[in-house]
């Protein structure tokens, strides 16, 4: 299958570790030309070397916080300057902030809106001028299965990704008429640091392979996904490939979310 992907420029939030630096490697290996935001130089810097090792492909680093509208503004314009254009936002940036909702202070609940809403708002705002220069684009929010069906204990994340699910919902319905896509995905249970510290704590005795397949995870598929399988999600739904799909979200959770 053709992608249409060579030539394309892609902007990643949260792309230098874990799903959106897999998510930039893929997007690299399909011809993509890729720039990656993030707050940590240093993993910055490793994860371009590592993007360029793998796919030879070229690649931007941006020091940024997603929090702050003037970073989202010039991130969008160093892209531009960079490679001429941008076809590709992928709203990855985020972390799990997860309590029960009597533990949660008005600090907690304004950082995390402002990291995971605020942040796609703003990169989004700024990137669909020049996705409209091109004649459209694809813009992908990175969302969480616990955002349909939220648990106990699952906040302030679940709300926050639940209102990126509206989001992607209604900008889909304003922006197609410019050819501009808007999709997310929902992330379940998948390798990352997070859960490798899970591993660490709970079952040290255990390899990886060994805690990723322990049925208590309940996840009908049998294991923790891996970061790649997102990507491989995530790229095909910024590709031409998927030039019809639009205001959908996809589970990406082995079969554990409860909703559609």
């Amino acid at each position: 299958m053709q992608l249409g992907l060579q030539n394309k420029v892609a902007l990643i939030t949260g792309g230098s570790k874990g799903i959106g630096l897999a998510t930039a490697i893929s997007l690299s290996r399909e011809g993509a030309k890729v720039a990656i935001l993030a707050r940590n130089v240093e993993q910055l810097q490793e994860a371009a070397v590592q993007i360029a090792n793998l796919t030879e492909g070229e690649v931007l680093t941006i020091v940024a916080d997603v929090t702050s509208e003037a970073d989202c503004q010039r991130a969008i314009e160093e892209t531009v300057q960079r490679f001429g254009g941008l076809h590709i936002l992928v709203n990855n940036a985020g972390t799990s902030a997860a309590a029960p909702f009597e533990q949660v202070g008005s600090a907690v609940w304004r950082q995390d809106l402002e990291l995971k809403l605020f942040g796609a708002i703003h990169c989004s705002q700024f990137a669909i001028p020049h996705m409209r220069e091109a004649g459209g684009g694809s813009i992908v929010n990175i969302t969480t299965s616990a955002a349909k069906t939220p648990p106990a204990s699952s906040l302030p994340t679940s709300v926050s990704r639940a209102a990126g699910l509206a989001l992607t919902n209604a900008m889909s319905k304003d922006l197609g008429s410019a050819q501009i896509r808007v999709n997310t995905v929902c992330i379940g249970t998948i390798r990352s640091d997070q859960i490798e510290k899970v591993w660490k704590k709970r079952a040290p005795e255990l390899t990886w392979e060994e805690f990723a397949s322990d049925p208590r995870h309940d996840i009908p598929l049998g294991r923790i996904g891996n970061a790649e399988e997102a990507a491989n999600v995530i790229t095909f739904l910024a590709s031409d490939a998927a030039s019809y799909v639009t205001g959908t979200s996809v589970n990406i959770d082995g079969g554990k979310g409860a909703a559609l």
